[in-house]
């Protein structure tokens, strides 16, 4: 049964990248995982094979049909009966990019008559795009790795600029009002005399960002990633950074590792509830009581990357949300799930959490991302309390739209 490559272990390899273009979440450890599985099965009875497959690669209930129909593509037999990409009795579309599928077709021995028939892809309308531009506009969750090292140059290079804010420090400015201070302190160096008048202005910094990331299981497909921006973002920004699933931890101190993989690395082994259940309201209780006042002065921006699906009580996430909304300069709301035109922010969850937002914006792509940070270059230096009281609202275009 385990044949499209002479290694058994090369054969489920190859097979994890054929479900990673597909959109399923690969890595080494699972395909480690995948050949420890079939260590305990007959390899000649392809029943097993599947199941045990599928038990590792499979986490929601949407993925069982990607990968059927990826299996009975990668395991069907060249010139056998049925039609090209399934398996005899089994037929299943399978959602490759068209020149994905010919590559897939032609490595697996299989006509290419039967690409038409059987693999199902997006038109072939980028014409005039570059393949960066196809990236940056390109769903996180649907990349491949080599796509991914890719974007996280692109992040790298984003040009990031959080919009600055006064400070009550002052520095000399010929312009600038009339430091009386100054002036006085001067006069009395002369005698009385005041022969100048000193001048200064507000010294300006940039404000701080905190982040908030969701890294409960229903965010698997994007965490990651949402990671890979707030460790390239805090490359060049003063940011505070926390991940929350059942409870919350502060990952502000791994995340300034220079090499990325390591960073997620020393994430995954301190972050114990990674992939876990969702309590928004209690991480956002804990951060307000143990982290709040140490990382919101300043007139900070807080971000939080979730997708709004909450197992905790949606009154007690509105009471938090509104208490954190009045203690930071803006509070902006990231949902990777916002990408798509057919999305509605229902659940409970972010329908209680969505009033008390200043923003409701995508974060599944790097153009996506870009929109983020020329909105933190625009922010303006003072919040009209009074202003901040509608909430917001989805745009046409999959953003957010200020009420």
């Amino acid at each position: 049964m385990i044949g499209h490559a002479p290694d058994p272990v090369e054969s489920v390899t190859l097979f994890a990248r054929l479900l990673r273009d597909a959109g399923l979440t690969t890595g080494p450890e699972r395909v480690r995982d995948a050949c420890e599985a079939l260590l305990a099965i007959d390899l000649e009875r392809p029943d097993e094979v599947r199941y045990a497959l599928r038990a590792v690669f499979v986490t929601r209930r949407e993925e069982g049909p990607v990968f059927d129909a990826a299996f009975d593509l990668f395991f069907s037999r060249p010139g056998g009966e049925g039609k090209a990409g399934s398996i005899p009795g089994r037929s299943r579309p399978l959602a490759l990019d068209p020149k994905q599928a010919l590559a897939w077709m032609n490595a697996l021995g299989l006509s290419s008559p039967g690409v038409a028939r059987e693999v199902e892809g997006p038109p072939a309308s980028s014409t005039g795009y570059s393949a960066e531009e196809l990236l940056r506009q390109r769903d996180f969750r649907e990349m491949s790795w080599e796509e991914l090292a890719s974007v996280r140059r692109l992040l790298r290079q984003s040009p990031w600029r959080v919009a600055e804010r006064k400070t009550r420090r002052l520095r000399a400015d010929r312009r600038g009002t009339v430091n009386l201070r100054r002036t006085m302190r001067a006069a009395a160096r002369q005698g009385g005399d005041a022969q100048r008048l000193a001048r200064a202005s507000a010294r300006t910094k940039r404000r701080p960002i905190v982040i908030l990331c969701d890294v409960s299981g229903s965010m698997d497909r994007y965490s990651r990633h949402l990671l890979v921006f707030a460790h390239a973002i805090g490359r060049r920004e003063r940011v505070e950074t926390f991940a929350f699933s059942t409870h919350l931890t502060r990952i502000t101190h791994l995340l300034r590792h220079g090499d990325i993989d390591s960073a997620l690395d020393h994430v995954a082994s301190q972050v114990h509830d990674i992939g876990g259940g969702t309590r928004i309201a209690d991480a956002l209780h804990t951060f307000q009581r143990d982290h709040a006042r140490r990382v919101l002065g300043h007139g900070a921006v807080v971000l939080i990357i979730s997708d709004g699906w909450d197992r905790g009580d949606p009154d007690q996430l509105g009471h938090e949300m509104a208490r954190l909304r009045r203690s930071c300069h803006r509070l902006i709301w990231l949902n990777p799930l916002l990408g798509s035109s057919a999305y509605q922010p229902e659940t409970r969850g972010m329908a209680a959490a969505l009033p008390h937002c200043d923003d409701f914006l995508s974060a599944h792509s790097v153009d996506a991302l870009d929109a983020l940070g020329k909105l933190l270059a625009q922010l303006p230096r003072r919040v009209s309390r009074s202003s901040r009281g509608a909430g917001v609202g989805i745009g046409g275009n999959g953003a957010a739209a200020e009420g």
